[in-house]
């Protein structure tokens, strides 16, 4: 890609306006995570910097992106980031640009999408790296690890790389992708992502887990449902020095070989390398050990006015007194953290259902949804610790709120007192607990009708013949 050098200074100064938002002032708790020399360096490797003294730069492009994806409805399209743009332009007297959406979507589709990663992975590491000590498991990083879809345009291109459900009629499904994230139960930032197909030979959700290995440091606790839990991830993962607690998968026998019972409930068991799988080359079959020692724990789940439900979790947790049977319990009850947090990038920053094109930008967009979730997460985080809470205690949606408020005095400079407004905002976050309501049960039922129109069961150019012949 061509690239337009620019004076660092000015280069500076532009992508401290994009991270301004995100409450970027000295003196406060994770200041340093991701800040704006961080910013440019990413593109900087990537030899993705563009037009640095242009309307349409690689700061400002990123800044109306990432104001996309944290609105919804209009102030989502691509004319409301071209408005905003105007007015930023405008407030730092630079060049106001046309209302032409044109130049704006092709300066967005040159942001490179590997910079844009490396963003949302070094977030999610600085945040994590500093961490407070009460907000880890026992000491370790536990990390959360769970699958969704996302639908977008249905569109030749998008149709070829993600195609639609093979039991929909052509013409009448989206495009659908599946996907598999990584999140930290300290901070809920999103350490890594994969995205595939939804069908199709490798395309399940441990294959894409396996794609994110390098998201996992020694001494981290990997949490994961049944779905995971196979003799090769485990091992992979211990390979690698991290610990698991999963779910047994629900396929899997219970008559393991015992090597230790360490309690009524809680015992050692053994289990033996499988044949090699297909997609598992010789050579990393060799790597594999033959026997994996692990730790089988039974409990209940007890709700009141239902069934009793009966859980069986394996770990590598050895320590029966470090890690007691309760512990590992709770810990594999933080799994459901993993759910949340896919809602919040889902629904309110519009990850269900895409809006771009091209695959390529569908790519672009993913990645840039994550960074503006990783850096809200840093302002959740600063919060939490600049009033002595958790973050996971402080509301996902009204953290995006109070950021879009103050997004372009901030963006401009031109706030009386942008450390004053910082504070401010802190406080009204961390003021914004989220009531803790285990066994809460809701209906999936909705009270009011979204539109009266019914499904589509026949493409839309088949239905539009219909209807043409139906006209006297």
């Amino acid at each position: 890609m061509a690239t337009i050098s620019a004076p660092t200074v000015a280069v500076n100064a532009s992508f401290h306006d994009a991270v301004a938002p995100f409450l970027q002032q000295p003196g406060l708790p994770f200041g340093d995570v991701l800040d704006a020399d961080t910013v440019e360096q990413a593109f900087a490797q990537r030899d993705a910097l563009f037009a640095a003294d242009a309307v349409f730069s690689t700061p400002v492009v990123l800044w109306a992106f990432l104001a996309q994806v944290l609105r919804d409805g209009k102030g989502a399209a691509c004319a409301a980031a071209v408005a905003d743009i105007a007015n930023y332009m405008q407030e730092t007297d630079g060049p106001v640009p046309a209302g032409d959406t044109g130049d704006y979507c092709r300066a967005r589709a040159k942001l490179d999408p590997a910079a844009l990663r490396d963003l949302v992975r070094r977030a999610a590491r600085q945040l994590e790296a500093q961490a407070r000590p009460e907000w880890l498991w026992h000491g370790h990083h536990a990390k959360l690890v769970d699958g969704f879809t996302f639908t977008m345009p249905d569109t030749p291109a998008n149709q070829d790389a993600f195609p639609q459900l093979s039991t929909q009629d052509p013409g009448v499904g989206f495009p659908i992708a599946r996907s598999c994230v990584v999140l930290s139960l300290a901070t809920a930032a999103a350490h890594d992502l994969a995205i595939g197909p939804y069908e199709g030979k490798a395309t399940g959700e441990p294959a894409l887990l396996r794609e994110m290995l390098d998201a996992f440091d020694p001494g981290d606790v990997v949490v994961f449902d049944r779905y995971y839990c196979s003799y090769f991830m485990l091992a992979q993962l211990t390979r690698r020095g991290a610990d698991v607690c999963a779910r047994l998968h629900q396929c899997r026998a219970e008559n393991f070989q015992p090597s230790g019972c360490l309690g009524s409930r809680d015992r050692r068991v053994t289990w033996m390398r499988p044949k090699r799988p297909a997609w598992m080359t010789p050579e990393d079959y060799e790597q594999i050990p033959e026997a994996l020692t692990l730790r089988l724990i039974e409990f209940d789940v007890i709700e009141s006015g239902r069934r009793v439900e009966r859980i069986l979790v394996v770990t590598t947790l050895l320590d029966p007194v470090a890690y007691p049977a309760e512990e590992i319990a709770t810990l594999y009850g933080y799994r459901w953290n993993a759910e949340l947090d896919i809602r919040s990038v889902k629904h309110p920053l519009g990850l269900d259902h895409l809006r771009c094109k091209s695959p390529a930008m569908i790519e672009r967009e993913v990645w840039a949804t994550l960074l503006a979730y990783n850096l809200i997460r840093k302002v959740i985080a600063t919060a939490a610790a600049a009033h002595d809470k958790q973050p996971r205690q402080l509301g996902f949606t009204l953290a995006c709120q109070e950021i879009l408020s103050s997004w372009m005095l901030l963006a401009t400079g031109a706030s009386r007192d942008p450390r004053q407004a910082a504070e401010a905002t802190l406080a009204r976050i961390a003021a914004n607990e989220v009531a803790n309501r285990p066994g809460r049960i809701e209906p999936r039922v909705l009270k009011r009708r979204r539109h009266r129109y019914p499904l589509m069961h026949e493409p839309r150019d088949v239905l539009r013949a219909k209807l043409a012949s139906a006209q006297p």
